[in-house]
């Protein structure tokens, strides 16, 4: 098993969207009428697992329209919230080139979850086998505010119910490969069906966590990020993070958007 962690460009948020203020300021986290103390530069992540049944792709940073007309790709009301950024040679489509893989070899693209930082580029990988996301996110992403659909539009997308598994606050997931070897583990709160990733590597578990938390102060801390659709949910989730990365077992939890985490190869 091989996992490239790959930096597909980065997000200039409000520290407060990363970890969740008590302020007089209403939303925070929009970033409106705040100065730029408060805003920050974090990684836009994603990961190409190498596993013995499949190349899987999880999520797939932003497309390279980001670069020069972001505002139309993100649609005024985001675009006023957060900005993307986007160096040549960092989109998921350049990524893969250099490492000689094309789209259609893909067998899975997960996304944990349909925000736009996430899927932004994913009608680059369209031609993969099959894109897969949990049904209580596809079914939130239609009803929710905050989603950009037009990421999607014309993709051909797969859902996923969730069943019991061994892991997880509510030990509700999917087994990609009814192996035990890679789990979609549902860990909702900051989106309603968002989920980590957990690998079985050679010496233990490897954690994807996606937003549950933005780094590792996040679980360490028990800071919520800014953005929750459940902050009950949100909370287990972060905790249930906790938890794990303590065990014997687990070699590394990584967050989607730590700046300390530095782009290479786990195995």
């Amino acid at each position: 098993m091989k996992v490239h962690v790959l930096h597909t460009g980065k997000v200039y948020i409000d520290r407060a969207l990363a970890y969740k203020e008590k302020t007089l300021h209403p939303i925070p986290f929009t970033g409106w009428l705040r100065g730029k103390t408060k805003k920050m530069w974090v990684p836009v992540s994603s990961y190409l697992i190498e596993h013995p049944k499949g190349l899987i792709l999880v999520d797939t940073g932003w497309h390279e329209e980001i670069r020069f007309n972001q505002k139309k790709h993100l649609g005024s009301l985001a675009y006023s919230m957060f900005k993307g950024d986007l160096p040549e040679g960092d989109s998921i489509a350049e990524k893969l080139d250099s490492l000689g893989i094309k789209s259609k070899d893909l067998d899975f693209v997960i996304l944990t979850h349909l925000h736009s930082d996430h899927v932004s580029g994913l009608k680059h990988v369209q031609d993969a086998k099959e894109i897969l996301t949990n049904e209580i996110e596809w079914k939130a992403a239609h009803k929710r505010i905050g989603y950009i659909k037009s990421m999607w539009n014309g993709v051909s997308i797969d859902t996923f119910s969730l069943t019991d598994i061994p892991y997880g606050p509510y030990k509700k997931g999917y087994d990609l490969f009814g192996d035990e070897s890679l789990y979609l583990v549902h860990t909702p709160g900051h989106s309603d069906g968002m989920v980590s990733i957990l690998v079985k590597m050679r010496n233990g578990w490897l954690v994807l966590a996606s937003d549950v938390g933005y780094s590792e102060k996040s679980w360490e801390e028990m800071i919520l990020p800014g953005v929750t659709t459940d902050k009950k949910a949100a909370y287990l989730s972060l905790k249930w993070l906790k938890d794990f990365s303590k065990r014997k077992d687990c070699i590394r939890v990584i967050a989607n958007h730590d700046p300390a985490i530095i782009p290479g190869i786990i195995e």
